[in-house]
Order: structure tokens, then sequence, then C-alpha cells
């Protein structure tokens, strides 16, 4: 039997607990369900090259860039029991596109989440309608958690402490309590729209009763977590297998003192220098935000620690070898690469490349693959890992690519190049409401190339265009000109074009700049 002690340093209790039913034996063989559970953690800002085992072979090799040198040990040790991607791609690096993206399967065009989502722009918030994630597990018999922070729902005045009015006094409201009603299926709810005060963190639980909580985040939620696991209150149907994702905010900005991190993983890195913080080639130790780099890297370990607290419990809960446990991230960080202040909505490899691992015990056979993954194939490729690949949506526009992870044989071509796509507020109303957005930059990444075209918002002229030989050149340093590489330019508009058709983009719709590029 599950020894009760061996939980509950996890849960951070003192006193007996009753385990529920279905952990009463050692493996709890006898009634786990056929269908795997599922763990989709993924904290804020986080990017790829901030993982430890990225500076270690055998991973080292599948990299042209060196890794961070961050303290990882629990994702060090996952990476082996997983498959990685080194080649994850963040297509509208901001946090709420991405994750409407990630839980629609659709792109920002039509999941109904283009910008960053808050008060000001009423167009902008996940659709009640459309069918997530969450809604086709809860359809097909799971439990579904949500826990953290979520940023795809409107701030409007439905405060449950004091109706009529928002949730927070700034204007524009960005922090958001979402109603059962626009939950998509999430049965536990343990969330809230965004708030970065990383040690004084609240959330409104499924009744809608609101916790001030007063310590670090990622550590209050996996405290949640584990009692979710452990149903500890009957938070579940423990005969049904649940689906839970977890959205930590570190590492997210601010980052500037103790109070954005714990001080055991500051100890770690405060006695280094910036350059031994900041390794990348690009990056500019003399910008203001390079104080930050320590911080940063504290918030990773901390995030490191509290992952491997939940992987701990799945052990000691015999709930492992059929749980599917994904770490990822919304996007990257720039951390001064490039000289650059804002963290991510950009085509810089630091802002749109995310870390992706995916652990199927038995399942997916541990390895790096190079698959260039897209946030809308996220949620296809969940659903089909689960065995409910018949039930993704028509109007999903990601690609499922269980079959090529469980087997190594693809059902169709993998993709040889990814959208890139950042989009700013357009139009505004009399009261200066933002009513639709403009589609700024559009851009194609593949395994050797960056290339992206901005636009001017009157004209829709061309204003500058991004060409980096990825391959050559990993940290970006050289823009390369366009006509200097009119080969590799032409395949890429090609590619660019293509890509802009099948989702249906406003720039293919509007045939934006139809000189350059080759639509049909």
């Amino acid at each position: 039997m599950i020894q009760i002690n061996k939980v509950l340093p996890y849960l951070g209790i003192i006193g007996l607990l009753p385990l529920p039913a279905c952990v009463q034996g050692e493996k709890a063989t006898s009634q786990e369900p056929a269908s795997p559970n599922v763990i989709y953690v993924f904290p804020d800002q986080m990017r790829n090259s901030a993982m430890g085992f990225w500076s270690n072979e055998p991973y080292a090799s599948h990299i042209n860039y060196k890794g961070d040198p961050v303290i990882t040990p629990n994702l060090d040790k996952f990476a082996d029991e997983a498959v990685v991607f080194s080649s994850a791609y963040s297509n509208t690096p901001i946090s709420s596109p991405h994750r409407g993206s990630l839980l629609t399967g659709m792109y920002p065009n039509k999941s109904g989440v283009p910008l960053n989502v808050n008060s000001s722009r009423p167009f902008n918030s996940l659709p009640d309608d459309h069918v997530t994630i969450s809604d086709v597990f809860s359809r097909n018999g799971y439990n579904c958690a949500y826990i953290g922070k979520y940023h795809l729902d409107l701030p409007t005045p439905n405060d449950p402490d004091n109706p009529g009015h928002y949730v927070e006094g700034r204007d524009p409201v960005w922090d958001a309590y979402t109603p059962p009603e626009k939950r998509h299926g999430f049965d536990f709810w343990y969330s809230y729209g965004t708030f970065d005060v990383h040690k004084k963190p609240h959330y409104w639980d499924t009744e809608g009763k609101r916790h001030e909580i007063r310590e670090w985040s990622p550590k209050h939620e996996v405290d949640i977590a584990i009692e979710y696991l452990v149903n500890q209150k009957g938070q579940r149907d423990d005969s049904k297998p649940f689906f839970m994702m977890m959205s930590m905010n570190p590492p997210h900005h601010p980052y500037s003192s103790l109070d954005d991190c714990m001080e055991e993983d500051y100890n770690l890195y405060k006695d280094k220098t910036l350059g031994e913080l900041l390794v990348r080639d690009n990056a500019d130790t003399t910008m203001q935000k390079a104080a930050s780099a320590p911080y940063y890297f504290a918030q990773v370990t901390g995030v490191d620690r509290e992952f491997g607290r939940l992987l701990a419990a799945l052990d000691s809960l015999g709930l492992t070898d059929n749980t599917i446990v994904v770490f990822a991230s919304d996007h990257g960080e720039t951390m001064t690469s490039h000289g650059v202040n804002d963290a991510k909505n950009s085509p810089y490899t630091e802002a749109t490349s995310t870390p992706f691992l995916v652990r199927y015990p038995g399942k997916l056979e541990p390895r790096v693959t190079p698959l260039l993954l897209s946030s809308p194939d996220i949620m296809p490729t969940l659903i089909g890992l689960s065995g409910l690949g018949n039930m993704i949506p028509e109007e999903v526009q990601g690609e499922n690519f269980a079959d090529y992870l469980l087997t190594g044989n693809p059902s169709s071509p993998l993709p040889q190049s990814v959208l890139y796509l950042r989009n700013l507020d357009g139009d505004r109303d009399e009261n200066g409401k933002v009513v639709s957005y403009f589609p700024e930059t559009r851009g194609v990444k593949t395994a050797n190339y960056t290339l992206a075209l901005s636009i001017d918002q009157e004209s829709k002229s061309l204003q500058q265009t991004y060409l980096f030989h990825d391959a050559e050149d990993p940290y970006q340093l050289n823009n390369l000109s366009l006509s200097d590489y009119p080969e590799e330019v032409a395949y890429l508009l090609e590619e660019l074009a293509q890509l802009l058709e099948k989702v249906e983009d406003p720039w293919y719709k509007e045939k934006i700049l139809s000189d350059l590029v080759p639509y049909k």
C-alpha cells in the first residue's frame, strides 16, 4: 500500500489524510482507467535554452547555441524519460494568443484571441462556442482541472465579491474572474486572469471564492495540484481519467528582487557576473534589464523544483505509468539579446523557441526530435496521444503528430516551415476601445532560416525585413539583405504564401505585399 507519509511532504500538510479508492493499491493498477491521464504544465515566458540539459551531451549536439547556465535537475531527469522537442515554436509569442491556439488548435485569426486580453480590447476573448481541448476531454469522460494563470477571458464587471465591478481598479483591466459558464469543460477551477505579484497571488476556486495567498505562486499551485491528485477533498471522480492544465506565471516579470523568487534559488546565481549568466553571443550585458538575469534564472530553478515535486507525487500515487506529462511554455524571453527590452513579441529565437517535453511511459521512446511544432499543433496532438484522435474538431487548424511520436512514422508529411505572426491594436471606436487588430508582421521559420516582413499600419507598405541564416548564425547577429539571397528568399516566400493561405490569414485575404509574396 502507498504510504501516506510519502505523500504528505509533497502536500506540505501535517496530519492524516484519507487516500481515495484509486490509490489504495501499490500501483493502483486494478482501477487505473484505460484512457491515460494528461498533465500539461506551462510556465510563462520560459525560453527553450533555459534548461540545464541543453549544456550536456547527448542534448547539446542537437542545438547550435549555448544552453543557459541554469540549474534544473528535475527537468534534466525528465528529459531522459521524454520526447524532447528542439524546435517547438510559439507562432505569436505573447501570452493570450498562444493560449488561444493551445486550447483551440487554431491560429489567432480563428481562435478569437489575436492580442493579449485586457478590457481595452472587447473583441479579443476566447469565444464561448469554440470547442477547446478541455471540452473534448470533458465530453469523453475526463475530469478536467485548471490551475493558475488563464488570461483568455475579457475582464468584465463580474467580481463575485463586488457585483457590477471589475476585480481590479486599473484601466485597462487585465485580471479577470472566469465564471463557470466560460470554463470550457473544466470542472475543477483554481485560477485567475493575469496578475504579476509572485509571492502574493490570488485565485478564484470552482465556487467563485477568492483566495489570497502569501507564498510563492508555483509552490502553492503544486500544492493544489497534489491535493487534486490525492483527491483529498473529493475534487474529482476517481473512476475517471483526468486532464489537468497548470499555468505557472514565473518565470515572468517582474524579476528584480527577492519578492519575485525564492531566496534559496537566487543564492545559486547571485555571485555570478552578468557575463557568466548571459552567455548568448547576442546578449547585451550593459542594458539595465541585464540585472534581471539572476532573478530570471532563480525563477526557472524554482519552477523546476515544483515540477519535480509534482512528478514525485505522481510516483507516490502510482499514477506515473498511465499519465502523459508535458512541460512547455507560452513563449520565450529575450533577456537583453539583440539589445531589445521587449521580452517576447519578436521573431527572434529567444522569444519564439519554447520548451516542449512529453513523457508517456511505455508508449513514447525518449529521444530528441527536431520536429517544427506550432502552437496550434499541441491540442490535436495531445488528443491523439490520448486515443481520441477521431474526436478532434473539424475546425482545428493544427496537425496531429501523435502517430509520428508513437511510431516514428508520420501519417502525413512533416512541416518544413512554421508561421510567425505579430499583431497590433487596430481601429478604435468612439470610446477608445480597440475593435480590430492589425497584422503588422508575418514570417516563416524553417530548420535553416528565419524570414519576417513588417508593414506600415497606414500604407501597408514594407517597413522592415528580418532574414537570418539560423543554421550558420544561431544568434541571429546578421540581418541579411533579401536581395543577396534570391533563391533562399524565393523559397521562404513561397512557404510563407502557402501557410498564410492554409490558415486563411488576413495577409492572404487582403493580398498584402502581393508584389513580394507569391499568393495564388
